[in-house]
């Protein structure tokens, strides 16, 4: 069965075609501008005033309820008990080997200072005064699961701070990563090299 040409389609392609071949632009000739004002708009630096946008402030807050590309929001807040529920119900969604070279570095940037290089609490930052952090590889620390951990890095807990802002989600599973693998091995890890002094 033959199929039936839609012959107004077919003129007005066949037009089309013409009119691309016989109108063509001259590239000497600047194009029609069908709405000049969006391609010749005024720039404004980000801090800088204006006086189109509300509050004469060129930086504007974001929508409310919109997030940052990229961001993962976390149902849970700083206590005791959120702390609980995230130890059962946070896992590391990262590949522990892979996340491993990473974590040898956040480690080192982030944590040495305080938990020192074998992960004892003999850092830096302890032997000038400041009250020692957890071992590590204490029994304690060896039961904290991979999602209280994330909470404690989230949050902080007692003296240690959150480092919510200085790592991203993924550095503090990798970190952790590190960490627990740390604390399985049945000898000594290899010395994480001291931050600088």
């Amino acid at each position: 069965m033959m199929a039936k040409v839609n012959w107004t389609l077919a003129f007005l392609f066949a037009l089309t075609m013409l009119a691309n071949f016989t109108l063509r632009p001259d590239p000497s000739v600047p194009t029609l501008e069908i709405l000049p004002n969006m391609v010749h708009s005024a720039a404004y630096a980000s801090f800088t005033p204006n006086p189109v946008l509300p509050e004469g402030k060129t930086m504007q807050l974001p929508v409310p309820g919109t997030l940052p590309r990229g961001f993962q929001p976390l149902h849970y807040q700083g206590t005791e008990a959120e702390a609980l529920r995230a130890a059962a119900e946070l896992k590391n969604p990262l590949d522990p080997e892979k996340a491993m070279a990473r974590g040898t570095v956040v480690y080192q940037n982030f944590c040495t200072p305080c938990h020192g290089g074998q992960l004892r609490g003999d850092g830096a930052v302890a032997l000038h005064g400041y009250p020692a952090p957890p071992n590590l590889k204490g029994d304690k620390s060896m039961k904290l699961t991979e999602g209280q951990m994330f909470h404690i890095l989230t949050f902080g807990q007692k003296k240690m701070p959150s480092y919510a802002v200085q790592l991203t989600p993924e550095d503090r599973w990798s970190v952790i990563a590190f960490v627990k693998a740390a604390q399985n091995q049945s000898a000594a890890p290899a010395p994480v090299p001291e931050a600088p002094k």
